[in-house]
């Protein structure tokens, strides 16, 4: 029994993890412009590889690995969405100007799928 709700919980953090991997593709598959599709990979991979790393230290257990997992989660979620933030700030100094529904009117950009 024990091991069933083991295997259970495992498999939901695992297929939770993977759902935010697909909303974060998604994400970068719909959004308009440069900083709305790197806000949603960062946080969706952050929490999308976080919860997969989760359930595999779950599965692996107290021992030297899953404590080796637990370090790599920490490490995710401090450096993904650090890395999306210089990635947006670099773009926003180079000029890159953020989408806007005016600019679209205006013919500046394009209108979202």
């Amino acid at each position: 029994m024990l091991a069933t709700a083991h295997a259970l919980l495992v498999s939901f953090l695992v297929i939770a993890g993977a759902a935010f991997f697909f909303i974060g593709t998604l994400g970068l598959l719909r959004f308009p412009d440069f900083y709305t599709r790197v806000h949603a990979v960062t946080k969706c991979d952050a929490l999308g590889a976080g919860l997969v790393l989760l359930g595999l230290a779950i599965w692996h257990g107290p021992d030297g690995e899953g404590v080796r997992i637990l370090a790599l989660i920490a490490l995710i979620l401090v450096s993904s969405p650090t890395a999306g933030h210089a990635l947006a700030r670099a773009a926003f100094r180079t000029g890159l100007k953020p989408w806007t529904r005016e600019a679209t009117r205006q013919g500046g950009m394009r209108e979202p799928d």
